[in-house]
């Protein structure tokens, strides 16, 4: 594959990292849970409850970097949902993690106000949870040096549906054979990117992608879809097909997300 950008020697690494990886375990594994607002939500006890409780709990647990995240909306109009994303090291860890969580009395103080409401006082509608397994050319998370300096960076998180396991392989295959070193060349940066093992969209996979603005994210973009290497790639019969839907979702970091 020709790589036609400056940025061309970055997306060669990433694919040659790829293409020698061991087909081992993943290194990673990733909830993203939606805590879905509803009517009646409260937002400030869920970002109190995050900020003090349950991001230092993880950190206590050697579980990080948390994402904390809520959709880009005009002024008059609320969020309707915040995003949490948490890595894991193995799936054993998620079942430890809880069970730690309900021995911390030091989160079970600090999440008091969040933890002990009643059922006429609940803070969201409903949570939704994804849980995925990290793909191969991206197998840990990154979060770029500088990131949370920058008050202007903007994020998106997209999730591709699949009509079926064999077409959402399909579209993990071809992340892997060179759809990360396009986005890289074309100065889409990811944080992680994994294939869903339980959700309520599978066959799919979830990925996140950071920007310094919302400009360079539509540059970014734009880039992407004019790369040569794209065209190729998007044009392969083996590919044809492989989503069936796209759910997007233009993101700003919470003031104490950790990504």
């Amino acid at each position: 594959m020709k790589f036609s950008t400056p940025l061309g020697w970055l997306a060669l690494v990433a694919l040659t990292a790829c293409l020698h990886m061991p087909m081992t375990s993943a290194e990673e594994y990733y909830e993203v849970r939606t805590i879905q607002l509803g009517e009646n939500g409260d937002a400030e006890a869920i970002d109190q409850y995050l900020k003090k409780a349950l991001l230092p709990a993880l950190e206590r647990q050697g579980i990080g970097p948390v994402g904390v995240f809520s959709p880009k909306t005009s002024p008059q109009k609320k969020a309707s949902s915040i995003f949490v994303i948490i890595p894991y090291s193995d799936l054993d860890q998620i079942e430890a993690s809880q069970k730690a969580l309900a021995k911390d009395e030091a989160y079970q103080t600090a999440g008091a106000n969040y933890l002990n409401r009643d059922a006429k006082s609940p803070p969201y509608a409903r949570i939704s949870s994804e849980l995925l397994t990290a793909m191969e050319c991206w197998p840990k998370t990154v979060v770029p040096e500088g990131t949370l300096e920058n008050d202007e960076r903007v994020y998106e998180l997209r999730l591709y549906e699949s009509a079926n396991e064999r077409l959402g392989n399909l579209k993990v295959e071809m992340f892997n054979a060179g759809e990360v070193p396009i986005f890289i060349d074309s100065g889409i940066q990811p944080i992680f990117i994994g294939q869903a093992l339980v959700g309520p969209q599978t066959p799919s996979l979830t990925y996140l992608t950071v920007y310094k603005n919302e400009a360079a994210r539509e540059k970014a973009w734009d880039a992407f879809r004019a790369h040569p290497d794209w065209k190729v790639l998007s044009k392969n019969p083996r590919y044809g097909g492989t989503v069936s839907r796209i759910d997007k979702f233009v993101l700003a970091a919470k003031p104490y997300s950790q990504m």
